[in-house]
C-alpha cells in the first residue's frame, strides 16, 4: 500500500513554475484520497525562500546546494532517488518539462518502478492508481493501472488546474543532506529567448489564425479585432511557416502553450499538434467553413461561416457595444 506521494518541486530562476502546482494540485486529491502524506522535495540554491509557496504539501524537503540549479536528468534523479528511499514513498510526480526531462526514466531505471509518460489525469481506484497518458499528440488516451499506488507519473503540463496546488502558509520544512556525485555535465548559462513584441502566454484574450487567413494581407483584419477586445494575435504552424507571423506567436506543440480566458481560433482545423498548446483555454470559440474541422470537438463554441466574412462584422460589433 502507499507510503506517500512525493513531488519533485520545479522552479527556474526564483521563481517556483506553474507544473509544480499543477503537480501539488493533482497530488493533495490523491493524497487525501490515499490518507498518506503528500511531499514536497526542492533542490538548488536559495531554495529555501521558495517554501512559502508550497502550502498545499504536508512538509517541504530542502537540498540546498548551487550545484542542483539546472543540474543534469542523472543528478536530478539520484537526489530524487535519495529522497524517494528516506520517505518510503510509493509514487513521484516530476515535471514532463525541458526542466526535468529524462529525471522520470532514470529514476525508473534505479527503483524498478513503472513510468508514465505525458499524465494527464490521475485517480486512486481501490488498492491502484489509474492514470491517463495521452499519446501520438492527444489522439490516443491509454489508461494504466499502478498496482499498490507505486510507479511515476512524468506530468503533461497544462494538464491539470495550476490554483488547485496554490495554498498560502509554510508547511513543515525539512533540511536533506545528500550527496551529490560528480557529472560530466553542468549548467553554464541560462539564455532565454526573446518573446518578441508581445508575449501571448500572459495575454487574457488570442485571435488566432490559420490557413483560412488566406494571405498575409488579412492579418490586420484580426489585429483590429484582437485590439478591440483588448487581446493579441496568434497563429497556428503553417501561417507561422509562411513568416505571415513572428515564431513568437506560434501556438501548439512546437510554439507556445497558452491559456487565455477566450481563444478564437479562425480558420484553424484543429491537429493534435495546435491543440496541445491552447486546450487549456477557458473558452474556445472556432470558425471554420468545414463542419467536420477537428477543432470543433474541443471547441464550446462554434460557427462554419468564412472566417473573412465574419471579421469584420464582429469587430464592428465589438466596438459599437465598447461604446
Amino acid at each position: 500500500m502507499s507510503q506517500g506521494i512525493l513531488i519533485w518541486a520545479e522552479h527556474l530562476r526564483g521563481q517556483v513554475s506553474e507544473i509544480t502546482f499543477e503537480m501539488l494540485g493533482i497530488g493533495r486529491q490523491l493524497a487525501d484520497a490515499l490518507k498518506v502524506p503528500l511531499v514536497a522535495a526542492v533542490a538548488g540554491e536559495g531554495v529555501t525562500s521558495l517554501a512559502n509557496q508550497l502550502g498545499m504539501a504536508d512538509k517541504v524537503l530542502l537540498v540546498e546546494n548551487p550545484a542542483l540549479t539546472l543540474a543534469p536528468a542523472a543528478t536530478q534523479a539520484s537526489v530524487l532517488h535519495a529522497l524517494f528511499q528516506q520517505e518510503q514513498a510509493s509514487l513521484v510526480l516530476v515535471g514532463g518539462t525541458n526542466v526535468s526531462l529524462g529525471v522520470g526514466t532514470v529514476l525508473a531505471i534505479r527503483t524498478k518502478l513503472p513510468y508514465i509518460n505525458f499524465c494527464k489525469a490521475a485517480r486512486a481506484e481501490g488498492d491502484s492508481i489509474i492514470a491517463t497518458s495521452q499519446l501520438f499528440g492527444g489522439k490516443i488516451l491509454a489508461d494504466t493501472r499502478l498496482p499498490n499506488h507505486r510507479g511515476i507519473l512524468s506530468v503533461y503540463p497544462g494538464a491539470f488546474p495550476a490554483e488547485a496546488g496554490r495554498r498560502a502558509g509554510t508547511p513543515e520544512l525539512i533540511p536533506a543532506a545528500v550527496e551529490i556525485a560528480p557529472s560530466p555535465v553542468k549548467f553554464e548559462q541560462f539564455i532565454e529567448p526573446e518573446t518578441g513584441d508581445v508575449d501571448i502566454t500572459q495575454q487574457e484574450v488570442l485571435v488566432a489564425v490559420g490557413r483560412g487567413i488566406q494571405s498575409q494581407d488579412n492579418i490586420p483584419l484580426a489585429e483590429e479585432l484582437a485590439a478591440a477586445l483588448g487581446g493579441a494575435v496568434c497563429a497556428s504552424r503553417p501561417v507561422i511557416d509562411q513568416g505571415w507571423l513572428p515564431l513568437s506567436r506560434q501556438v501548439g506543440k512546437s510554439g507556445m502553450t497558452v491559456k487565455p480566458r477566450l481563444y478564437l481560433a479562425l480558420g484553424i482545423s484543429g491537429a493534435p499538434e495546435h491543440w496541445e498548446g491552447m486546450q487549456g483555454s477557458r473558452l474556445i470559440v472556432a470558425v471554420n467553413t468545414d463542419p467536420k474541422a477537428p477543432i470543433f470537438d474541443g471547441a464550446h463554441f462554434g460557427t462554419t461561416v468564412d472566417a473573412l466574412d465574419l471579421l469584420p462584422v464582429l469587430t464592428e460589433k465589438i466596438k459599437a457595444r465598447k461604446g
